[in-house]
């Protein structure tokens, strides 16, 4: 490791110091935790309180203080109480990524409940399952995303009470949904009293699985308390590390810290790693109602952005944008993305291109509850295919197929163990099982450990294709296109892109004297998948597709016969 971040590393975790940690027994695991840990994130949202009237969240021309998000979100508290929501049940958000997002979110895990983020891109059978699997007493949604569920809601309903609250819309209610404004109007006195624990559950996110199920990932407070400490080291070792130059302007009023989000809310990245470190330093998140590059560089331009939060592709759109260099984009202090690889070539040319910034990229997955690694600034340069060192809390290794440890430079999987770790998958104790042995996640990538303890990411043992930093398991795909009755054989696998970094393609063959053209199965797919999900390019080959010994089709050879044909 570099001298100066190894000193910086040792100085910051050495006892009594900021990061300072120890070992606890946790759900029976001997694992790492930072010993000034807040308990909960409900301790995190009540210290946001001191921000007063600083602005909070910006989405278009609206505004939210902390102040004003503190009452929004005692109101909730107030309005989920009186309709049976407590500690240890569970309430849905599904929307885009508007204010009231933020405020159920702080609302929810304030009062025990657990927050179910739900997907804003699933379609109807997707919510259905949602829903059915995670059973919250009430869902918060928007309307489009009351519209796609409406069909399943009396079968939803037959089998438990869900209560219906929507934002922003201007309809008469239906389906007994009350109108956010109702619930803005519910008096209270302040936050609830609690006794929350930090293995209590703060959050559900889904993870498409293997199966072709969705898998809800059951976060708790330690663990996203944990993600955000380990943010928080990461930043305070490169400034120890890495000293910024004095400025003439140190004695200038400093201010407020602003960070344009534009990945979902209803991902970690988006929240564990956005919406969390910004509330508890009191900055200003700004919230995109949908991606476009041009109208991000004239915000960054217009409110004086520090950071930015998205995938390497949209980092990437921005600085190859035909108005980057017209725009004021002195302010950003880094760049790069999380969800998906950043590419050697757009390290060099963030570098290059952001005039006081620096590039930088994180490892993590829904089940880490956000970073596993970080890799910035001069590291980052130093190693652009790296994605850093475990974060301190975090132990890694790197087996092979029989369970063995391997040593530096050798690819295997990488597994790894910390109190960031989730406790496993609602209602799938197998799973749960088998992707946790003794405490390690299993992270299905492929990776290698360097002389130094960086991780470099190889490549996936998983079955899956990174889409702009969305998971898309191919057998869900594979199903939903083997339910068409042409279909005889169907493989799904990740193609590259250079916008999204990999796109889902899908060779098919037909039975014998049918046919079915490319439309008609993109058209298929896409009423029982989300559209992102859909494969974007199709081959028919007319013979069987590969197979290896065990029957199984072999993917790689036919991938790489495809792309050459």
């Amino acid at each position: 490791m570099d001298p100066a971040l190894e000193n910086a590393w040792k100085q910051l975790t050495a006892p009594g110091a900021p990061f300072a940690w120890s070992v606890q027994q946790i759900r029976g695991v001997p694992t790492r935790t930072y010993d000034t840990a807040p308990p909960t994130m409900r301790a995190i949202w009540e210290a946001s309180a001191a921000h007063g009237d600083a602005d909070y969240l910006i989405f278009g021309e609206e505004r939210v203080t902390y102040a004003e998000a503190h009452r929004k979100v005692a109101a909730l508290t107030a309005y989920l109480a009186d309709r049976g929501v407590g500690k240890g049940d569970r309430v849905a958000v599904a929307m885009r990524n508007y204010p009231e997002w933020v405020i159920s979110y702080w609302a929810i895990v304030s009062m025990g409940a657990a927050v179910v983020g739900m997907n804003a891109w699933w379609t109807g059978p997707e919510m259905e399952y949602g829903l059915a699997d995670s059973a919250p007493k009430v869902l918060i949604a928007d309307d489009p995303r009351l519209a796609t569920l409406a069909p399943h809601l009396k079968g939803l309903r037959e089998k438990a009470s869900l209560e219906l609250l929507v934002v922003r819309s201007e309809q008469e209610t239906r389906n007994g949904a009350v109108h956010w404004e109702e619930a803005m109007a519910t008096s209270t006195e302040g936050l609830p009293a609690h006794d929350l624990d930090p293995e209590d559950d703060v959050c559900v996110f889904y993870t498409s699985g293997t199966t072709g199920f969705p898998k809800g990932a059951a976060m708790t407070h330690r663990g996203a308390v944990s993600n955000l400490i380990n943010l928080a080291f990461w930043t305070t070792a490169m400034g120890v590390a890495r000293p910024p130059a004095a400025t003439a302007a140190v004695d200038a009023p400093k201010r407020q810290a602003t960070t344009l989000l534009a990945v979902p809310l209803f991902h970690v990245t988006g929240c564990n790693c956005c919406l969390h470190p910004v509330t508890a330093t009191g900055g200003r998140i700004i919230l995109l109602y949908k991606w476009n590059a041009g109208e991000a560089l004239e915000t960054i331009e217009r409110e004086r952005v520090d950071s930015f939060t998205g995938v390497p592709m949209m980092s990437r759109e921005l600085v190859e944008h035909p108005e980057f260099a017209s725009r004021d984009t002195s302010s950003l202090k880094g760049l790069g993305g999380g969800g998906a690889a950043v590419q050697p070539d757009l390290v060099e040319k963030i570098e290059s291109k952001l005039e006081h910034g620096r590039a930088g990229t994180g490892y993590g997955l829904t089940e880490t509850c956000g970073v596993i690694s970080v890799n910035s600034g001069d590291f980052f340069v130093d190693k652009p295919d790296s994605v850093g060192p475990p974060l301190p809390v975090v132990e890694a290794k790197i087996i092979d197929e029989e369970g063995n440890a391997l040593p530096c430079g050798q690819v295997g999987e990488l597994l790894v163990r910390g109190p960031n770790n989730v406790r496993g998958y609602l209602n799938k104790p197998e799973a749960t099982d088998e992707a946790f042995p003794e405490g390690w996640f299993r992270t299905g990538d492929l990776a290698t450990l360097d002389e130094d303890g960086f991780i470099s990411i190889r490549d996936r043992a998983k079955d899956m294709v990174l889409r702009g930093g969305e998971n898309i398991y191919c057998a869900e795909v594979e199903a939903a296109i083997f339910d068409h009755p042409a279909v005889k054989e169907c493989a799904v696998f990740a193609v590259p892109d250079d916008r999204f970094g990999e796109i889902p393609g899908a060779a098919v063959v037909c039975k014998p004297g049918t046919s079915v053209s490319e439309d008609e199965l993109r058209a298929h797919a896409a009423a029982r998948i989300a559209a992102f999900k859909v494969p974007a390019r199709f081959w028919f080959p007319t013979e069987d597709l590969p197979r290896n010994a065990n029957g199984k089709f072999v993917k790689r050879q036919l991938k790489e016969e495809l792309l050459e044909s």
